[in-house]
């Protein structure tokens, strides 16, 4: 078994409200030190062995579906993970 973590941004370019949102709250809780806030996804995916050319098969995974590429960015990693 395999386990992906994948971790999706928003580009740089893309504006962020509801970080912008959360920024004022910690600001209004008394966090003055905290100047930017971006909101993200993170998602676990668990795929069995059977899964060819895994780091194929989460590319497309992200393109197709689980990122929007024109104004997010994503990364990830693979796991071996051990059967329960």
């Amino acid at each position: 078994m395999y386990k992906v973590k994948v971790y999706i941004t928003l580009r740089e370019s893309v504006l962020d409200p509801q970080g912008t949102a959360v920024k004022g709250s910690l600001q209004t809780l008394g966090y003055s030190s905290v100047e930017d806030v971006r909101i993200g996804k993170y998602l676990e995916l668990t795929l069995n062995e059977r899964t060819e050319n895994i780091d194929q098969a989460v590319q497309e995974m992200c393109d197709k579906l689980l990122a929007n590429p024109v104004i997010e960015d994503y990364r990830y990693e693979i796991e071996e993970s051990v059967a329960q």
